[in-house]
């Protein structure tokens, strides 16, 4: 279990507490969209090779979660998980 005190906690149960989580390959946002972070730990998804090329992601990909970060916030922030169409 994670501390409260967990150094990636930022203010991110306003958005991400209860929230429907998907796991796939990373997608842009948007066509302008070349990468994304890790709304925890900061690291980096995209296409280049050291960037992280799956995790989850809320329904509408906007805000994207590690592996690492997923699995120690789960529990804290209840996330559902939804399979991807």
């Amino acid at each position: 279990m994670v501390n409260k005190n967990d150094w990636r906690l930022m203010g991110q149960e306003e958005y991400l507490k209860n929230q429907t989580l998907i796991f796939h390959c990373h997608q842009k946002w948007s066509a302008e969209w070349n990468h994304d972070h890790c709304e925890f730990c900061t690291r980096h998804f995209g296409c280049s090779p050291d960037g992280l090329h799956e995790g989850y992601s809320t329904i509408d990909n906007y805000r994207w979660i590690c592996k690492d970060c997923f699995n120690d916030f789960k529990e804290m922030f209840n996330w559902r998980i939804e399979e991807p169409v």
